[in-house]
Order: C-alpha cells, then sequence, then structure tokens
C-alpha cells in the first residue's frame, strides 16, 4: 500500500463541482482581485473566529508583514519568536527592519516555551509572536500575562491553527491581530497562496487595509506608502466553498489523531514519542509530529513500505545561515536542537482511511518490534 503524506487531490474531487461553478463565476464577471468574494470570505471568517475585521491577503507570509508594519516595528525594534518554526515568523521581523530574538520551545506541545519568554525581554522588546504550531494552540495566558507586564503586543501567527481552540476560544483573537496563511496544504488551504488578518482594533484595521494596497482606500488616493498583498478573487471562492467544510474536516483530522495516539501509544517504551494534547486546548492536527531517537532510520523503513512523511523542521530557526548574523551558538536553544533531530510528520488528511492509518502504524511498528 501507498500512503501520501498529502493528498489535495481526493479533497478536491469531493467538491470539484462547486469549485468549478465558483471559479467559472469569476471569470464570467472578470473581476479577479479584491471583489466580492473576497469581501465575502472576509465577512464570514471575521464572523467565525468572533472579531470585527478580517482582511484578505495575498500569502501568510504578507499577513505577518502586514501586521507587524501595522503595530510600528522598525528598524532597533526586537520582537519574540520561536525558534522552533517555518522561516516566514521571523523573516516577516526582518522585512520591517526589527530583529528577531528566539525562544525555545516546550519538549511537550513544541510551541514557544512561555516560561522562557520573560529572560529575552529588553527595552528594545516590542512584540512576541506565539505560534500555534503544529495545529497545537500555544499557552496564551502566559504569553498574554508577560505582554501585559512589559506592554508588548502579541501578534497570533494561526497559520496552522485554523479552528483550534485556547481554553474554548478559537485561536485568533487572543492578539491584537492575528494572522493566517491558505497555502494549498493548509487546514484551509487556497489553490494557490493567499492568507488572512484579523482582529479587533478599528485602527489597526484601518492600517492593514491601506497597507495591502499601496497606502490607498480610495483608486490613485495614497494617505501612506504600502505594498500589493491584495487577495485574488480566485483564491477567494476556493476558501468560500472549503470555509463550509472546514468543521468536518477539522473533526475527521482529530478523528484520525486519535486513532494514530490509540495505535502508537503501545511503541512508547521504545524510545517512541507520540504528540501531547494539554487538557486547556482543542488541537486541529494540522500535523501528526512524532518522534524517535532512530528518526532516519525509521523515516527510510516506512519510505519503502510507501509511507510519505516530513520533517517540520530539520533545523531551528538559530542554526539556520540566514540568521548567521544573529550570532547565535549550537546550544543555546537546546530542546529545540534535540527535537529537531527527532520528529518525524505523519500521513494525515481529511481523507485519510482507517486502513491507511493502521498500515501507517503497523509499518511502525514492523521496525521496533
Amino acid at each position: 500500500m501507498n500512503v501520501p503524506f498529502v493528498d489535495l487531490k481526493s479533497q478536491y474531487l469531493i467538491i470539484k463541482g462547486e469549485i468549478l461553478a465558483e471559479i467559472n463565476e469569476v471569470l464570467e464577471n472578470t473581476a479577479f482581485v479584491c471583489g466580492k468574494k473576497v469581501k465575502k470570505f472576509e465577512n464570514d471568517f471575521a464572523i467565525q473566529h468572533d472579531v470585527k475585521y478580517c482582511i484578505g491577503l495575498s500569502s501568510g507570509t504578507d499577513a505577518l508583514h502586514t501586521a507587524l508594519t501595522a503595530i510600528g516595528i522598525k528598524s532597533g525594534d526586537e520582537v519574540i519568536v520561536p525558534v522552533n518554526t517555518f522561516i516566514a515568523t521571523s523573516e516577516s521581523v526582518s522585512l520591517c527592519g526589527g530583529r528577531p530574538v528566539f525562544v525555545d520551545h516546550d519538549e511537550r506541545t513544541y510551541n514557544i516555551d512561555v516560561n522562557k519568554i520573560e529572560k529575552a525581554i529588553s527595552k528594545k522588546t516590542k512584540a512576541i509572536i506565539p505560534v500555534h504550531l503544529y495545529g497545537q494552540p500555544a499557552e496564551m495566558d502566559k504569553v498574554i500575562e508577560v505582554a501585559r507586564k512589559h506592554d508588548l503586543y502579541v501578534i497570533e501567527d494561526c497559520s496552522q491553527a485554523h479552528f483550534s481552540t485556547y481554553r474554548g476560544k478559537k485561536v485568533g483573537g487572543f492578539g491584537i491581530i492575528s494572522t493566517f496563511s491558505f497555502y494549498p496544504g493548509k487546514n484551509l488551504g487556497a489553490y494557490g497562496e493567499a492568507g488572512a488578518v484579523v482582529t479587533n482594533d478599528t485602527e489597526l484595521y484601518s492600517k492593514m487595509l491601506r497597507f495591502r494596497q499601496h497606502g490607498s482606500t480610495e483608486k490613485y488616493i495614497h494617505e501612506s506608502e504600502g505594498h500589493n498583498y491584495r487577495m485574488e478573487e480566485m483564491q477567494a471562492a476556493v476558501l468560500n466553498v472549503k470555509l463550509k467544510y472546514i468543521s468536518q474536516w477539522t473533526e475527521k483530522r482529530r478523528r484520525a489523531a486519535d486513532l494514530y495516539t490509540e495505535e502508537l501509544s503501545k511503541l512508547t517504551s521504545y524510545g517512541f514519542i507520540i504528540p501531547y494534547h494539554p487538557e486547556y486546548s482543542s488541537p486541529v492536527y494540522h500535523l501528526y509530529v512524532i518522534r524517535s531517537e532512530k528518526r532516519d532510520e525509521l523515516s527510510k523503513h516506512l519510505a519503502e513500505k510507501g509511507v510519505a512523511t516530513a520533517l517540520h523542521y530539520p533545523l531551528p530557526l538559530h542554526q539556520q545561515k540566514a540568521y548567521a548574523y544573529l550570532q547565535y551558538r549550537t546550544g543555546d536553544f537546546p530542546v529545540a536542537e534535540k527535537c529537531c533531530g527527532e520528529i518525524l510528520s505523519l500521513p494525515l488528511f481529511p481523507e485519510i482511511t482507517d486502513e491507511q492509518i493502521i498500515y501507517v502504524c503497523d509499518s511502525i511498528k514492523s521496525f521496533y518490534l
């Protein structure tokens, strides 16, 4: 049996008729950027997150850049970022001229270690970006507590955690601004690049609305400099269809994760670690990430069995060449360095079958037993 890591085609075939009808409508109307479908998505997405405003953008990276620009991050400012995340989180700080300051992650949740944030704060610190990694909400109570104590902004990076909840509340409503990615492989994915920001702050909403369109809300009238970060109608059309299904797809992910956990919990005595699920959260399992001291050998074994796996992420940010200028050293973030040598993402998507999951688990068991 072959088990793909992600199967976007199966999902497409289920909603193909609706998708083609929406796309055809865009083509017939010949309105391709920030039109009615974008406005519909912005309205519906804001309502579903219990926030006042949503702005559709061209990618998750652009969403982060837009958010940090809106709160005024500039040269000399520092922003605290988890060292275990995709580079887009830290990259957005640099795009504003700021300096990312890394913090190690919690070994169980893989999210930023909230007990280490304060040590990273300096007089130059302006914001904290907690990332809800792998679909697991960060410990937001502590993040907010530290931010308030030091008068810092909180920008939530929700790019991997669409509709996950923290203490019964959806992520995206804790920070002053929250950002989302709709990259095709995400839980809510477009058919190309797309992203969004959400906020309850009217002034920041206005700033971000201008910034996505060259500093303008009225054609050829520019109140400030900005960028071209507009969402395309085609992507909004796809997202509008998918938004109707995201709840059931999320539950399918959770059921798949539960089956993995049930099957793989029998291997914990072999130095094999399954995802940790804190009581305060309801994760959406963008990824199902296990850890093994024999990760590379296990990955090779699974490939030979026809099981596709992935690494998220093989090298922590402080060890990337792109951040050599920050002068961090190996050993500065021991948890991230240890985990990056052990993590392995298993196949997980809403359409994955119980048979496929059992096959993956049996393949893993055959490696250990």
